[in-house]
């Protein structure tokens, strides 16, 4: 299992970030090739202080290759075209292959 990571920064109107990402955003990257599923979660601290991260999203595929395939599709291209239209303070992406550990 192959993931991709993005970590979104706390946005100037959160309220707008998360109409646009569940109503727009989402409903394109559901459509990259290859995607098997998405977790999304909302940063947090244990303070009670503003995280840096607003959003983390998740996004797994089968492999990296299918990965590449997939952001480098037509769609994919038009998801990451996308990301500027409602995440105005910046993201990061981290890629990774997934091992699951047995406890």
């Amino acid at each position: 299992m192959y993931r991709l990571t993005v970590l979104y920064n706390q946005p100037t109107d959160p309220a707008a970030f998360d109409e646009y990402y569940a109503n727009t955003h989402m409903p394109l990257a559901a459509k990259l090739p290859g995607l098997r599923s998405a977790a999304v979660s909302k940063g947090d601290t244990l303070d009670g202080s503003t995280p840096d991260v607003y959003q983390v999203s998740e996004l797994y595929f089968d492999s990296k290759t299918d990965l590449v395939a997939a952001l480098t599709s037509e769609q994919g291209q038009a998801v990451s075209a996308d990301v500027a239209n409602f995440a105005t303070t910046g993201a990061s992406m981290v890629f990774t292959e997934v091992t699951e550990v047995s406890l």
